[in-house]
């Protein structure tokens, strides 16, 4: 009979692979080189992901810059704009004061010629913190009489319309008596907006 050692062979294998593999120092020199170059490579693409971000920001930062800038100008020019709207407003409600203040004189002359009798003639009017004193001449005492009740009654003017001093003249034969009045005028309200 022949006889073959089997376990023979089997301690051949089992050397052989415990002989040629990898040893366990190799192993963990692989491992570590393996963690090192991926640590590697992910600081880089770490450091170029903040590269690129940094670059993106500063071109941010620069748009920005320039539409600071241009904003700028164009604040400066509302500025400009809005001051010459307010001097506009000024002077257009300056107007309107000033029209709003015409219908006082123009009222006060017209209610006076229409008091004006026959044979009453004016000769000075001037006023002074709303007070007129009126001056003229008249050939009759009542056409004076007759102007002050119809200024009185006008309602333009605050009662009692006086009568400063009456002189009467005599001139070629003829007599003319000069009146002075005084009368404070009350401006009629302002038509309503």
């Amino acid at each position: 009979m022949i006889r073959i050692n089997l376990l023979a062979v089997e301690r051949e294998r089992t050397k052989r692979r415990a002989g040629g593999g990898i040893s366990l120092a190799q192993r963990v020199t692989i491992v570590c080189s393996l963690i090192l170059v991926l640590t590697g490579l992910f600081l880089g693409w770490w450091w170029w992901s903040l590269r690129q971000q940094s670059v993106r920001l500063d071109a941010d930062v620069v748009a920005a810059e320039q539409e600071i800038a241009r904003l700028r100008t164009v604040l400066a020019q509302v500025q400009k704009f809005e001051t010459q709207r307010a001097q506009l407003r000024q002077r257009v409600e300056l107007i309107e004061e000033l029209r709003g203040g015409q219908n006082g004189p123009v009222h006060m002359l017209d209610e006076i010629s229409k008091s004006l009798p026959d044979r009453l003639w004016l000769t000075q009017l001037s006023e002074d913190k709303g007070v007129l004193t009126i001056e003229g001449r008249t050939t009759v005492l009542t056409a004076l009489s007759d102007f002050v009740a119809s200024l009185e009654s006008s309602g333009y003017f605050k009662r009692p319309v006086e009568i400063v001093g009456s002189n009467v003249d005599s001139q070629q034969g003829s007599e003319l008596v000069r009146f002075t009045v005084k009368a404070e005028f009350v401006p009629p309200a302002p038509p309503a907006r």
